[in-house]
């Protein structure tokens, strides 16, 4: 096949001296036995998304190496001295289980030293929430966490954290971007100073669960925690360096670990996935609570920052809850929290995005606070914490099995998350009813809102190509009725456009832009398509409500809502 120039001159400037005898083999190597994997490689430099840095591991421009994310180091170390003249920087950096995430730390660590800037690096592997906690705890101007989060093994991240702990947001993305893009290869320092690089551990582990406790405990009385039967896994990830012993410093006695998944490896070796989303990845942790009767099933992805949780159902059997779900029973415990300690006076807020459940607004309404909403992504949530100093936040989270709770952390955090939940369970146990019943409870208050989402796979160069003209399609020839239901608006945040479809008056939207399209239906359905910042997958996400008027009436109002979505999917042609 034939290689576009443009390709083969990135390829070219790889052969180069600048670059070592390992990555010309491995260039050699390609262009003899797979030139499609050469232009796979080289034909689009990797790109910060909603989740940082995000790729397959190897050599290319488009893959994560030494050089990419030196690239990067030594452009935020650039930064880093421009924004901060005359003070001593300091970064701090972790990683996780994935293969070579350790070898990419140190060298990251490296760069960092060799522009004169002070590293801490942990030991050892670290949930990603541990990093955000560290970066504030150390008072550091940066923070980098090695990890691709759930992705498959061949893959690793880079995810970069400013001052506040949160993950970088505008301006400071676009900026630090502009400096990496105009480095060439040769201006990255790779030479060590090792005098300023120091190791971190207990002293920030511990500082992290006493944070984590003192943030998401509530009252629980130590009978109810010794009582709830808690079956957890960490699926080979870092979680298991910081879950059990939280849970046990917090009076949880009965925490059942699945010993199959309970040793970090890359290779996820008992998984197809390591996405708590996923109900396979939770079936060693299902069998093991149907074997000892457990309670509550908890599942954490890789870095530690997702949690997926299964709970027993009014029929007594284990069902997996999904992230809108478990989202609105935290927050709602939160809530109620509040509420009766007398903290609550208009002067609070909870946060989601725009792709998760709209039940979070009839909650912030119902206890007077205020739902701020953004773009997908956990750094938009500490972004607000950041820009509205003058309201507490309470927690928040979004669709893909993510929360927050507080400001100690400013990232998803299914450390903290993990214990909330299991005080929730045990509270409702403890009180004759459960997880499950709490969330019914709540469908009846608020409205019984369920959501769905499709999710896409469309790799390489074509799949790109697909994926970006199936947006242009939804947005040039925006679809009129679905289901015999009528499209009322059209949010475009590509365009940062609201459309009122029967006036086809346009008005601006506030938040920043990206490549997202909202459907709203006259009977309060909602439809979203947003292509993945970190994979290569297009998705959609579906959101239906009615009223529910009593519990015993759930299962016959589910499966109404369960038609509703099928038929707009099919409608839709995505099935």
């Amino acid at each position: 096949m034939q290689i576009e120039q443009k390709i083969l001159d990135k390829v070219n400037e790889w052969l180069t001296p600048t670059f070592d005898k390992e990555t010309h083999d491995a260039i050699e190597k390609m262009r003899t036995s797979s030139v499609k994997e050469l232009e796979e490689s080289f034909y689009k430099n990797l790109e910060f998304g909603t989740g940082g840095m995000r790729g397959i591991m190897g050599v290319g421009t488009n893959r994560i190496n030494k050089y990419t994310l030196g690239k990067n180091t030594q452009g935020i170390s650039d930064y880093l001295k421009k924004s901060f003249p005359n003070e001593q920087l300091k970064v701090v950096i972790a990683y996780d289980c994935r293969h070579n995430s350790d070898t990419l730390a140190k060298v990251v660590a490296d760069v960092f030293s060799a522009n004169d800037i002070h590293v801490y690096l942990f030991s050892d592997m670290r949930p990603t929430p541990e990093l955000s906690f560290a970066l504030k705890y150390l008072k550091c101007h940066a923070g980098i966490v090695l990890t691709a989060s759930h992705n498959p093994p061949e893959y690793n991240g880079y995810k970069v954290y400013w001052q506040d702990g949160g993950q970088l947001v505008p301006p400071q993305d676009s900026e630090i971007i502009q400096v990496i893009e105009a480095l060439s290869y040769d201006a990255i320092k790779f030479k060590a100073n090792e005098n300023l690089i120091e190791y971190i551990d207990t002293e920030v582990d511990e500082a992290f669960a006493k944070s984590t406790i003192e943030n998401c405990s509530f009252h629980t009385p130590s009978s109810a925690k010794e009582n709830l039967k808690i079956v957890y896994t960490s699926l080979h990830g870092t979680s298991i360096k910081s879950i059990p012993s939280v849970l046990a410093k917090a009076g949880y006695t009965q925490v059942n670990i699945v010993p199959e998944q309970e040793v970090p490896n890359g290779d996820f070796p008992t998984v197809k996935s390591p996405n708590p989303e996923e109900p396979e990845a939770l079936t060693m942790a299902l069998a093991l609570a149907d074997k000892i009767d457990g309670d509550i099933v908890i599942g954490t992805d890789p870095d530690s920052d997702r949690l997926g949780v299964a709970v027993r159902d009014t029929d007594g059997k284990m069902i997996l809850l999904n992230g809108n779900q478990t989202m609105v029973i935290m927050t709602a415990f939160l809530l109620e929290q509040w509420k009766r300690a007398g903290k609550i006076d208009g002067k609070q807020f909870i946060g989601s995005t725009i792709v998760s459940t709209p039940m979070m607004m009839e909650l912030a309404s119902a206890y007077q606070v205020e739902c701020k909403v953004g773009l997908t992504g956990f750094k938009w949530i500490a972004k607000f914490i950041k820009d509205f100093p003058e309201l507490k936040f309470i927690g928040g989270g979004e669709e893909s099995f993510g929360y927050m709770v507080g400001d100690a952390v400013r990232d998803k955090d299914a450390v903290g998350a993990c214990l909330l939940v299991c005080e929730i369970a045990a509270q409702a146990k403890a009180a004759g009813s459960s997880l499950y019943k709490e969330l019914l409870n709540l469908y009846v208050d608020f409205g019984f809102y369920k959501e769905h989402l499709i999710s896409l796979t469309k790799k390489g160069i074509d799949g790109l190509k697909e994926i970006n003209q199936m947006m242009i399609d939804l947005r040039e020839n925006p679809v009129a009725e679905i289901d015999g239901q009528r499209v009322v608006c059209i949010e475009d945040y590509e365009n940062a456009t609201s459309r009122n479809m029967f006036t086809n008056e346009i008005e601006p939207i506030s938040i920043p832009k990206s490549n997202v399209l909202i459907y709203y239906l006259e009977d309060g359905s909602k439809i979203c398509a947003r292509p993945s910042g970190t994979e290569p997958k297009i998705k959609f996400y579906f959101s239906v409500n009615t009223p529910l008027d009593r519990v015993e009436n759930f299962k016959e109002v589910e499966k109404q809502l369960e038609t509703k979505i099928k038929t707009i999917i099919a409608a839709m042609q995505l099935n």
